[in-house]
């Protein structure tokens, strides 16, 4: 019989992802679990395994195709087990799949309150924009519940018949078609759907303004050909275009939809970190560290998340749905990473619960997982505080945006050796600054400040530490 496995929602509320690549072939015999895909979502780069054990029957899309969650991906060909269904249906008792939350982790439980909600005062004025919501994390459904049953088909894709809109009917398609639609100034009503119920696509669109309806920089602009002229020829030769999407798409959209929701303020703090450096030579050379990876942002993090137990509003978000203020009781701390794909920013779990070691080895972890673009959902989710290292870039300040979803995020600046006052005398110190940006709404100017003071406090002398704990 034939299965199809139509794209899940990957957890993370998107409606769409990109087929990067095929890890089988139509022909081949695959097992339960194994990889079929990679598929690239606005966050990261995603394998899927196999939801069925049997023989790839279709590929539905081919790499590089954009595809809406829902759609048929791949259909198999499985032995029917004589019940209308393969061996891992009847054990999940024949239950309907459940695709949303796909990827995601379990969340750690045994632990009290992990969020605290206070109600917010009524605004002084509107907000310009809605926050753009962090994912929920959820229980992850086990990859045999997504099975999803149709009725036996040919091993072909099936094409969909078009359908015209009905007139006086708004058109059916997807927030992101209008969206490219809006941009190319196409009004959809004039358009015919070719998808599954006259469902307008991104390539009815583009077929519509390549049909020479549109003004040939719209044309281009969709990407179909548009008549030369000198002009678009000389453009042709002196610029690229690159389509907008994945990671860059996602981070360009959340960036503005925070610096024009969070009303920031950036605070600037220099000090004197020749303390922290000698102290982080000596654990370098201590057997006990050892294999561990040490930098400044190892210490630096620890001693934000131990900051944070003083300064817990900084560690919050604002819900404007539901005027409340949500106090997070743990901190899954987010550290910026640049990857060949653009900028991400993975959070490591229950951060203020580790120790030195732990959070060590979780950052190694972290940052070579999103060098090698292999990020997954859970880890883009469910940040509550963000710390990103422009130092390692020579720059010593900046003002960094808030990641959507939280109250604060600091910037750490290079490590420069520089004339500095050193027991009312000039010496050359090694000095750092740093630069916390905070929602308003959240997070008061004393607050903010007191934060960065005892932060700078404990890495100008980490003896503080023991006042602090």
């Amino acid at each position: 019989m034939i299965k199809e496995f139509r794209l899940p929602d990957l957890g993370e509320g998107l409606t769409e992802s990109e087929i990067v690549a095929w890890k089988v072939a139509v022909g081949d015999t695959v097992t339960l679990n194994q990889i079929i895909a990679e598929v690239e979502t606005a966050k990261a780069v995603v394998e899927l395994p196999s939801p069925f054990a049997g023989v790839v029957a279709a590929l539905h899309e081919q790499p590089g195709t954009v595809v809406e969650v829902g759609k048929p991906i791949v259909s198999f060909e499985i032995e029917d087990d004589g019940a209308g269904g393969s061996a891992p249906d009847a054990a999940a008792g024949k239950r309907e799949p459940n695709l949303v939350g796909y990827g995601a982790v379990l969340e750690a439980s045994g632990r009290p309150a992990r969020r605290t909600r206070t109600f917010a005062a009524p605004a002084a004025a509107s907000v310009a924009a809605e926050p753009v919501p962090v994912a929920p994390v959820r229980a992850a459904e086990p990859v045999e519940s997504m099975q999803v049953e149709s009725k036996p088909v040919e091993s072909k894709p099936v094409e969909s018949k078009p359908a015209a809109s009905v007139p006086g009917e708004r058109p059916r398609s997807t927030p992101p078609v209008r969206k490219l639609a809006k941009d190319l100034g196409v009004d959809l009503v004039a358009v015919t759907g070719t998808g599954e119920h006259g469902l307008i696509t991104r390539d009815d669109v583009r077929n519509f303004v390549g049909g020479g309806d549109l003004p040939a920089a719209a044309q281009e602009l969709a990407g179909a050909p548009a008549q030369a002229t000198g002009l678009v020829q000389a453009r042709g030769e002196r610029e690229t275009r690159t389509p907008i999407k994945g990671v860059r798409k996602f981070t360009a959209a959340a960036m503005v939809a925070s610096a024009f929701t969070a009303p920031h303020v950036t605070e600037f703090l220099t000090i004197d970190v020749t303390p922290t450096m000698e102290l982080l030579a000596r654990l370098k050379a201590s057997r006990a560290f050892a294999g561990y990876k040490l930098t400044p942002l190892t210490l630096v993090s620890k001693a934000v998340l131990i900051a944070l137990r003083n300064h817990p509003t900084l560690n919050a978000r604002w819900d404007e749905a539901n005027q409340e203020i949500v106090q997070f009781n743990y901190v899954n701390l987010g550290i910026a990473a640049a990857t060949p794909r653009g900028l991400t920013v993975p959070n490591i779990k229950d951060a203020d619960r580790m120790s030195l070691m732990e959070l060590s080895s979780a950052l190694t972890e972290l940052t070579d997982t999103a060098r090698a673009g292999k990020t997954g959902p859970e880890a883009l989710s469910g940040g509550t505080i963000s710390i990103t290292n422009i130092g390692v870039f020579g720059i010593d300040a900046g003002t960094p945006i808030l990641n959507p979803g939280e109250a604060a995020i600091l910037a750490l600046g290079a490590v420069r050796k520089m004339p500095w006052e050193y027991q009312d005398e000039v010496a050359l110190r090694q000095v750092m600054t740093l630069s916390l940006s905070f929602d308003h709404r959240l997070v008061d100017g004393e607050q903010g400040s007191r934060f960065l003071q005892d932060l700078g406090a404990m890495l100008a002398d980490p003896g503080m530490v023991l006042a602090m704990v």
